[in-house]
């Protein structure tokens, strides 16, 4: 397997540190406001690299950080005139709750900065020990000179460079390359901790490397995020944590370029900014959403549509629909060898496609090419081909994650009742009553198939 390490630029072989084991960062949510789809483009971009990893046989530890201390935490906590802890719960729950509803596999480690903050301090103080950071009115920032590699990932002009110059803010522009701050002293109205270097606050990027240190090590596999995390944040990490341990961070890091809607920069003035609950409303499918903010290469731009959306949804009932014909295969006799070579075959395609850079578009074909050319010999298929094509399906969804497990839930049990409600009201005639379940029924997704054997059902 190869991808593009955004350190090296240049795409490179995987191999993980340790045989068979892969150490994974992701940078998280800050919890001051809910994600929009933009956000989950990475999340899901993040989803479907774990998913491949596990799908090639590697175990992976995944940690996935929550920020819930930093500049926009308190401002949003200061707006509202409420806890900090009170608003960053609502955001985290919201968080989660989505991850579950676009199936995303959760991660080993959620941490959260405030719970972390006695790791942050034990960092800083090995950087102010070792000369790398230094003290200044209150507040304890990271000196830039004092690491020469300082810019390689962002691909920063030396030039730029404001040497002995300091910056407070957790975000900021390449123009302003200055020191930046790990502990913020300590101000009114915000949450403070105390220190040996003084009561305050962590800043933001020190956050990251004391968590990843702890779950993962100082030397770890891969960092992700999108492509706004490279500089500062990124940047930064390597610089204090290469510091503080003397050795190479993270080997290589991924990162997800931006969505845009419409052509345009998502924007609330413009109206075209949506969260996962905006899109839900307006009764799109979250497999669908996944599926879509999946199925291009993470390394381009994005331009989400609503039409793309009705588009990706086609896709995916395509998929659904192969899978229910697959269910309802009734034919005898033994596998057909040709089958299961054409089986063998897609799934080769599908992997090897990932397995380059993350090529989802190509994968995506090899599926699609298999079920075009499966489709025509539905009727000639035995049950053994059919729970071997399942089997395949299944396999390549365990990377995909766009098909819900097909298997019996207390929601498939009072599908199935009220279906043989349905079934009971036709046979006393009591067709208005039928009509009416049935139409019940479709507005929950459900479709009802009459067929020679009996009636069958599917998700739409």
């Amino acid at each position: 397997m190869r991808f593009y390490n955004t350190l090296t630029r240049r795409l490179e072989e995987f191999r993980p540190i340790a045989e068979g084991r892969v150490g994974l960062y992701t940078c998280g949510p800050t919890v001051y406001d809910f994600p929009h789809i933009g956000n989950y483009r990475s999340y899901l971009f993040e989803d479907l690299v774990k998913r491949f990893l596990a799908f090639l046989g590697l175990r992976v530890t995944h940690v996935m950080n929550i920020t819930d201390i930093d500049d926009k935490t308190i401002r949003k906590a200061s707006e509202l005139q409420v806890p900090l802890a009170e608003v960053t719960r609502k955001y985290i729950d919201a968080f989660h709750a989505d991850l579950r509803a676009l199936n995303a596999l959760p991660a080993d480690h959620y941490p959260r900065a405030t719970e972390h903050i006695a790791e942050m301090q034990a960092l800083i103080a090995r950087l102010l020990e070792q000369g790398f950071a230094y003290e200044k009115d209150g507040s304890v920032y990271f000196r830039i000179e004092r690491f020469p590699e300082y810019g390689r990932l962002a691909n920063l002009d030396k030039g730029s460079l404001k040497i002995g110059a300091a910056v407070d803010a957790d975000e900021y522009e390449k123009e302003a390359v200055q020191d930046f701050v790990l502990w913020k002293g300590k101000k009114p109205g915000e949450p403070s901790w105390p220190a040996p270097f003084g009561e305050g606050r962590p800043g933001w990027h020190i956050e990251c490397s004391a968590m990843s240190m702890k779950y993962l090590g100082p030397h770890f596999d891969i960092h992700m995020g999108g492509v706004d995390n490279i500089f500062p944040h990124h940047e930064n990490e390597i610089a204090q944590s290469q510091c503080a341990n003397g050795v190479t961070f993270v080997n290589y890091w991924l990162h997800c370029q931006h969505l845009i809607v419409d052509g345009q920069k998502m924007s609330k003035s413009l109206g075209n900014f949506y969260t996962l609950g905006d899109l839900l409303s307006k009764g799109y499918a979250p497999m669908a959403v996944r599926y879509l903010l999946i199925s291009s290469h993470y390394r381009k731009l994005l331009n989400f549509t609503l039409e793309g959306l009705e588009m990706a949804g086609q896709a995916l009932a395509r998929v659904k629909n192969f899978a229910f014909s697959l269910r309802n295969v009734e034919g005898e006799g033994d596998a057909d060898p040709e089958l299961a070579a054409a089986l063998d075959k897609a799934l080769a395609a599908f992997r090897d496609q990932l397995a380059d850079d993350f090529n989802v578009s190509g994968a995506l074909g090899a599926m699609f090419d298999l079920i075009a050319e499966v489709n025509p010999r539905l009727s000639a298929l035995t049950r053994a081909d059919a729970a071997a094509a399942l089997a395949w399906l299944e396999r390549i969804n365990s990377v995909l994650g766009v098909l819900e497990p097909d298997e019996r839930t207390a929601l498939d049990a009072e599908i199935e009742a009220r279906i043989a409600l349905r079934e009971k009201a036709r046979r006393e005639k009591d067709y208005a009553r039928a009509d009416e379940i049935r139409a019940e029924l479709r507005r929950q997704g459900i479709a009802l198939i009459d067929t020679p054997s009996g009636v069958k059902w599917k998700r739409e």
